[in-house]
């Protein structure tokens, strides 16, 4: 099946993957480190012409992309779990009571796992075909795991997922249902993370694609079609700010990019837009070097907090989230476990939006900086929820029956 897949030009737009560093191009191919620095790899274009007109009557999902990604051009008649699409919410009651006036909500519990990371492993499959994978792995803490396994089975691929041995039982539930193997190691996410890059260099690990280790540039660009869709449902604008949670900090940087890609194409205005990065206090290094001034990441080794599917003590991607709030006039701020929870709270009553942990986070960070003045309070603005807080009930176990009665109307009238 692989080798039949892999003859129909691949990687469509695709040209060569190039270092974030040092700029050494490569040619396509399961690589993420440059070979002259040690720099990550991200993949470069050669888009040609891609119009409004054409993007608008593809199908409701990320590949109605395709031509701005690096996926064969027939790949929404393949057996994907077709992400994306996902709706954008005015939140106008959230936007009243933060005193915002022009606030949108890009609700991705919709995704088929319930979390953004079916885009960016629906893009992880497709490569993993053309270079002949039968196996797909990942570290995960947690959403991640849900969706290779998914994808893997409506791919027709085996998996085998690696998650710390604490997680969120409803995301363990979730990422062992689609029949892979699961294996929970005891150690923090950045553990769990090593021992798969170990994998790979084993035979045991021989035809697996790890798509967020020997897949993560293509894995990373699936990121892009949350910017692609937002603009898109936004009247083809950009937002003015936008808070985008942070973990590895990938979603952040690829989100800019999708941006930048949409104004050199002519899709868009090139108007300036902030990115604002959002983490939970317990794991916030990117903040907290945001904070100081200063451009190293200090790695968390133990992190703590309840927003889990942020918990990366080590993001790789954190410099460039650093360097995109600077360079954009936004800034990364975090928040604690009880504003957390205050904001998943917030987002459900004053939007109907059942957000998980990470999407406390980002609401979390937006109360904080509309209460501190440090948001413009009419621009067009975006909060990203990236997953379904069914995922993450403890969060919010302190939430049940405001009473409990007689079957009367009495007792009705004495809760009242």
């Amino acid at each position: 099946m692989s080798g039949t897949l892999s003859t129909v030009a691949p990687f469509g737009p695709a040209a060569h993957l190039s270092c974030r560093e040092c700029g050494h191009t490569t040619e396509l191919g399961p690589k993420f480190a440059c070979e002259e620095c040690f720099g990550p790899l991200e993949i470069s274009y050669d888009f040609g012409t891609v119009t409004r007109e054409q993007i608008e009557a593809g199908p409701a999902s990320i590949w109605r992309y395709a031509p701005l990604l690096p996926v064969p051009a027939d790949v929404a008649t393949r057996p994907t779990t077709n992400p994306g699409w996902t709706r954008l919410v005015r939140a106008q009651h959230l936007g009243r009571e933060l005193g915002l006036a022009n606030l949108h909500v890009k609700d991705d519990s919709g995704n088929p796992t319930h979390s953004f990371k079916d885009r960016v492993v629906a893009i992880a499959v497709q490569a993993a075909h053309a270079f002949g994978y039968t196996t797909l792995s990942c570290s995960s803490t947690g959403n991640l795991a849900g969706a290779v396994g998914a994808a893997a089975a409506r791919a027709g691929l085996d998996s085998c997922v690696f998650i710390p041995s604490d997680l969120e039982k409803e995301k363990i539930v979730v990422a062992s249902v689609y029949g892979g193997r699961l294996i929970a190691i005891d150690g923090t996410y950045d553990e769990v993370n090593r021992f798969c890059s170990e994998l790979i260099g084993d035979e045991l690990g021989e035809k697996w694609g790890f798509v967020n280790v020997n897949l993560r540039p293509y894995y990373a660009e699936g990121s892009k079609t949350l910017a692609y869709e937002i603009a898109e449902q936004l009247g083809w604008r950009l937002p003015e700010q936008i808070v985008v949670p942070v973990a590895s900090g990938s979603q952040l940087t690829k989100i800019d990019k999708g941006f930048r890609e949409l104004v050199k194409l002519g899709l868009v205005q090139d108007t300036p837009y902030k990115v604002i990065g959002a983490q939970g206090s317990g794991c916030a290094p990117v903040s907290q070097a945001y904070k100081d001034g200063i451009d190293v990441i200090r790695p968390v080794k133990q992190p703590d907090t309840i927003a889990k599917s942020l918990a990366i003590g080590n993001p790789a991607d954190g410099p460039y989230v650093l360097d995109i709030a600077r360079r954009s006039g936004g800034t990364v701020e975090d928040v604690t476990d009880e504003e957390i929870r205050a904001g998943v709270k917030l987002l459900a009553r004053t939007e109907g939006i059942f957000a998980e942990t990470a999407g406390g986070v980002t609401v979390g960070v937006l109360k904080k900086l509309a209460d501190a003045g440090r948001l413009d309070p009419d621009a067009l603005t975006v909060v990203i929820n990236s997953g379904d807080g069914l995922k993450t009930l403890d969060a919010v176990s302190d939430c049940g029956p405001t009473a409990v009665i007689k079957p009367s109307l009495d007792a009705f009238r004495a809760t009242l």
